[in-house]
């Protein structure tokens, strides 16, 4: 399925720019939780990995620390 995200994100109707950010959203949240598991696996500190999100360890450790 292909979306174009730029026309659906310059869409007259507000609810179509609000699905598309929405989406966005969930992709990212996809993406930082394999990163997440990648860091861990490769050896990353909690520490680390908040850093580089530029966050706290603790945040990061509650979030994904299960």
């Amino acid at each position: 399925m292909t979306i174009d995200l730029d026309a659906q994100l310059s869409a007259a109707d507000p609810a179509i720019r609000l699905r598309a950010v929405g989406a966005l959203h969930r992709l990212a949240e996809r993406i930082e939780v394999a990163a997440v598991d990648a860091a861990r696996a490769d050896g990353w500190s909690w520490e680390q990995i908040g850093d580089a999100l530029g966050v706290s360890r603790q945040s990061v450790h509650t979030k994904y620390g299960k």
